[in-house]
């Protein structure tokens, strides 16, 4: 069986991945080679264990690489001495795994003092690192796992005060460590006795920045794309459709992995792409990310999660998905950094923006699912639907003459503020239950703002790109105009459609068709 994975596996099967060994090279001559001491911190599955187990391969010709994980490793962190126990059982599978000369295995394996087990650790790491043969590295998978723990801060500042003494010549001590985790060290949250502060607050100070990109780039992408053609031969457009992935996931590695992995064990076969060269098309990938999005996974739950403990969050992500609002980034805020490590964010231009379209539909579809102000209007779309569904199209003129129909008899006397705050979440909240099931949409992050947002919706293999905006004067309304007709240059298509919420008192509303040289815009004005 063949399949897409972000993990590295020793089997007979064949595991499609995105070669990353010219990052792991970039790591090691930055960081490790120069015996740097760093945390890998990333969202869920975003790569960290596979940037491990990678740099581990490419080290073990030049140094002994232990690899321990502390995700099963809450049970001993009770108390020094088996903390102690415990880290060293953990060394002492790696360094049989990594042959390291056996009377080294012993010594390091003698009997803990009891007494004094920090103590008796740091000799440990002493005398094994200055009679080994060749220099030590360790990395820590899931050092987060237990974070909570003072015993953690222990561990951590011992490894910090033997690099201070290995940097001054008194102490040998491993030439580089690696922590990985979703939590940045730096933000652990403890509680310890004032006196104790200064042993605690800073466990991980020597510690540089870690600046490595670990997002799969198209280029990356396509390498992956390119063995799996020499398997299949589909005949996809590889370069296009690697720029059509990264589009919809920003890089993020387990959401790359997933839509390829869709497309050849979910899509391909169903009735409208029945086989593989159907598949690795446009429309296959719109029907991919929409299974993803619709599917549970921990991933969005955990986002969902933070959204509800964090309500300042889920506000701003409101006024940034609905009304356009620019939110400045500021690293201090603990809201947005922690939003940020989690990846569910990111900094563009000192701006906040949704780090990936896949996370801008969860969120938008979950924020929507919450909305009472919806609800006539979701009501009134359910109703009509059979009337926008025509022989499995989706028809969407006639589904902005009913909107135009319903806004007119729901919001024509509404506050004027209130409406046009959520005037677009009124129209996403009218094409949901339309397309929900079948078709999906997105919002162009580049077009979001308080006066103007294109949405694009997939159906059935068809683009249908919706510019909803504001009516700030006939000057703002041609440029719209003109926009639009660009933006569907880049998706080559020949028809748009403009929804403009008017609140002048002498407005015109009304339906037309605008020719716009070779295209035509259907402009509807509420």
């Amino acid at each position: 069986m063949k399949t897409f994975n972000t993990a590295v596996v020793c089997n007979p099967q064949k595991h499609y991945m995105v070669d990353i060994s010219e990052k792991a090279d970039r790591i090691i001559a930055r960081y490790i080679e120069p015996g740097k001491y760093f945390s890998i911190n990333r969202g869920r599955q975003y790569g960290k264990t596979t940037t491990l187990s990678t740099l581990a391969r490419r080290l073990r010709k030049d140094y002994y690489c232990l690899q321990i994980s502390f995700a099963w490793a809450d049970g001993i962190f009770e108390s020094e001495y088996r903390m102690v126990s415990g880290f060293v059982g953990y060394v002492k599978k790696e360094l049989k795994l990594e042959h390291v000369p056996e009377n080294l295995i012993m010594d390091w394996s003698r009997e803990i003092d009891d007494g004094d087990p920090m103590a008796d650790l740091d000799e440990r790491i002493t005398k094994l690192c200055a009679q080994s043969d060749r220099e030590i590295i360790l990395m820590i998978d899931e050092v987060d796992r237990v974070s909570d723990d003072r015993l953690m801060l222990q561990l951590l500042g011992l490894l910090r005060d033997k690099y201070i003494q290995r940097e001054d010549g008194r102490d040998h001590t491993f030439k580089s460590v690696i922590l990985a985790g979703v939590y940045d060290i730096k933000n652990l949250k403890l509680k310890i006795r004032p006196e104790e502060e200064h042993i605690y607050n800073s466990p991980w100070n020597v510690a540089v920045e870690f600046e490595e990109d670990l997002s799969f780039l198209p280029g990356e992408i396509a390498g992956m794309l390119r063995e799996y053609e020499r398997d299949y031969h589909t005949g996809m457009d590889i370069d296009f459709m690697a720029e059509l992935i990264y589009d919809y996931t920003s890089g993020y590695p387990v959401l790359v992995s997933d839509i390829c992995r869709r497309l050849d064990e979910k899509v391909a076969g169903m009735p409208d792409f029945p086989d593989r060269v159907a598949a690795w098309t446009h429309a296959g990938v719109a029907e991919a990310v929409k299974i993803i999005q619709q599917t549970r996974t921990p991933l969005f739950e955990d986002m969902i999660k933070q959204l509800e403990d964090y309500p300042r969050l889920k506000d701003m992500l409101n006024r940034i998905l609905f009304e356009g609002e620019s939110v400045p980034f500021n690293a201090y805020n603990q809201v947005l950094n922690l939003a940020k490590m989690f990846d569910y964010i990111k900094s563009v231009d000192g701006r906040v923006e949704v780090s990936n379209r896949i996370f801008e539909v969860v969120l938008y579809d979950y924020l929507l699912s919450e909305e009472k102000l919806g609800s006539p209007t979701s009501k009134d779309a359910q109703l009509n639907r059979n009337d926008f569904i025509r022989k499995g199209k989706l028809d969407m003129d006639a589904l902005l003459h009913r909107f135009s129909e319903h806004y007119a008899d729901i919001y024509t006397d509404h506050d004027q503020k209130f409406v046009e705050k959520h005037a677009r979440k009124i129209f996403l909240m009218y094409l949901k239950p339309v397309i929900n099931g079948t078709g999906n949409y997105y919002v162009e992050a580049e077009t979001r703002d308080a006066k103007r947002t294109d949405i694009v919706v997939d159906y059935r293999g068809e683009q249908f790109v919706v510019e909803t905006k504001i009516w700030y004067g006939p000057k703002y309304n041609e440029a719209g105009e003109q926009q639009l007709c660009g933006y569907l240059d880049r998706l080559h298509l020949k028809k748009g459609y403009l929804l403009t919420f008017s609140f002048n008192k002498n407005k015109e509303t009304g339906i037309k068709e605008i020719p716009m040289g070779d295209k035509v815009l259907l402009e509807v004005t509420v």
